[in-house]
């Protein structure tokens, strides 16, 4: 980048540093939400609403599935457009 285009994009660079700062903070709380901890978190709180009678096996068993979607959708992205089942351990450990 030449001096004299530094010098007309120099106003700009406040606003340069917002919008990375607003894509982290972004990042970030996309993984916070959706993240497989987040995840896993969830399920843990529907077992324990089960556990104390809030919901019942049926509500359970919806969310359940629903959570564990989710998670296979986030350890393996390309889990949607692929019919294939998941390795065996044999199939893992075979080079």
């Amino acid at each position: 980048m030449g001096l004299l285009t530094r010098l007309v994009m120099l106003p700009l660079a406040p606003v340069e540093g917002v919008v990375w700062i607003a894509r982290q903070l972004e990042e970030q709380a996309a993984q916070e939400l959706y993240g497989p901890e987040s995840i896993r978190r969830q399920l843990a709180e529907v077992q324990d609403l089960l556990d104390d009678g809030w919901i019942t096996e049926s509500e359970y068993l919806e969310a359940e599935e629903e959570l564990l979607d989710r998670l296979d959708e986030v350890v393996r992205p390309d889990a949607s457009w692929s019919d294939e089942p998941w390795p065996s351990e044999d199939e893992r450990s075979e080079p």
